[in-house]
C-alpha cells in the first residue's frame, strides 16, 4: 500500500477534490472534482461565469475555498506552505501583460520570473543572465533579447511571459486564454509554438483556458467542461468533445467538426425570426 501511494504522488502533478467556493451566499465553485497526471496536457473549456478563472485563483492560492482540498505534488494547500507551493505554478494571463514595464528588455523580463517580481530592478548575475538567454532559446525568442517590451508584438508578449513563467521551473504552466487579442495568423503561430513547447520532454504539465475549440491543438490530451460552476465533463479529448457536451456547455444548438485528424471547429445554431 505505501508503494502505491507514492506511485500515486508521483504521477499526480494536481487533485482538486469536492472544491466548493461561496462568496456572499452565491456558490461560484460546487463539487469540483479533477485530477491532473504527469504526461498529461489539460484544456479548460467553458462559458463566462462558468468557473473557469475562481479555479484559476484557487489553484494559485489567491482564493480561499470554502470546502474541499487541493493538491499540488502530493502537497496539500492549507497543511503546506501555499507560497512555496505557488512556485511550483506559472501563470501566463492578462493581468500579468498589462503590468509590465514598457522599457524592460525580454532577457530581463524573462530573468525576473525566478524572483517572481515585475520592473526588475536588480542587476542581473552572470548565471541568471545565462539561464534567461537559454530560456529565450527554448520559446524561440533568442532574437529578442534586448527588445523591449513596448516594440514586441502580442504573440512576442505572450511568449516573453511563458519565458518569464519556465525561468523558475515550474511543474505546471497555466496559460489563461493566451490568444486572446492576437490576430488569425499571430494567433496560429503561437499555437504552434505550444505544440512544440509541449512535446519538449522537460516541458512542464501545461492547462490551456480557453472559449475557443479551434485553439485545442493536439498536444492537449484532457479537456475539463465547467458550467455553472460545476464539472461538465472531465476525460480525454476524444471522451469529452462532442456537440452534446459542446451545446450544454454554451446553451446553443452547437456543432462539432473535426476540420482534419488535428484541430476541431464550432458552429453555433441561431434561431431568428423575422420582424414584420
Amino acid at each position: 500500500m505505501v508503494k502505491f501511494l507514492r506511485l500515486r504522488q508521483t504521477k499526480t502533478i494536481l487533485e482538486v477534490s469536492n472544491l466548493r467556493i461561496s462568496r456572499n451566499g452565491v456558490k461560484i465553485l460546487d463539487g469540483v472534482n479533477w485530477r491532473v497526471e504527469r504526461g498529461q496536457h489539460w484544456t479548460i473549456l467553458g462559458a463566462n461565469g462558468s468557473g473557469k478563472t475562481s479555479l484559476l485563483s484557487a489553484l494559485a492560492g489567491y482564493l480561499m475555498p470554502t470546502a474541499g482540498e487541493i493538491f499540488l505534488l502530493g502537497k496539500n494547500y492549507g497543511k503546506s506552505d501555499w507560497r512555496e507551493l505557488r512556485k511550483q505554478i506559472g501563470i501566463v494571463s492578462s493581468a500579468v501583460r498589462q503590468m509590465m514595464n514598457d522599457d524592460e528588455p525580454a532577457i530581463e523580463t524573462v530573468a525576473s520570473g525566478k524572483f517572481a517580481m515585475i520592473d526588475y530592478w536588480g542587476r542581473l548575475s552572470h548565471v541568471n543572465k545565462i539561464h534567461a538567454q537559454k530560456i529565450l532559446r527554448q520559446i524561440e525568442c533568442a532574437h529578442l533579447a534586448e527588445r523591449e517590451w513596448r516594440v514586441l508584438s502580442q504573440g512576442e508578449r505572450q511568449r516573453i511571459l511563458i519565458g518569464r513563467a519556465l525561468m523558475a521551473n515550474p511543474k505546471l504552466l497555466i496559460l489563461d486564454e493566451p490568444c486572446a487579442g492576437l490576430d488569425p495568423a499571430a494567433r496560429e503561430h503561437f499555437l504552434q509554438f505550444l505544440q512544440r513547447l509541449g512535446k519538449n520532454k522537460n516541458a512542464p504539465t501545461l492547462i490551456f483556458v480557453t472559449h475557443h475549440i479551434e485553439e485545442i491543438i493536439p498536444i492537449f490530451s484532457h479537456v475539463l467542461i465547467l458550467k455553472d460552476g460545476k464539472v461538465l465533463a472531465a476525460a480525454k479529448k476524444t471522451n469529452v468533445l462532442n456537440s452534446k457536451n459542446l451545446s450544454n456547455t454554451f446553451n446553443s444548438q452547437a456543432k462539432l467538426r473535426q476540420v482534419n485528424k488535428n484541430r476541431f471547429a464550432l458552429k453555433i445554431e441561431t434561431a431568428h425570426r423575422a420582424i414584420l
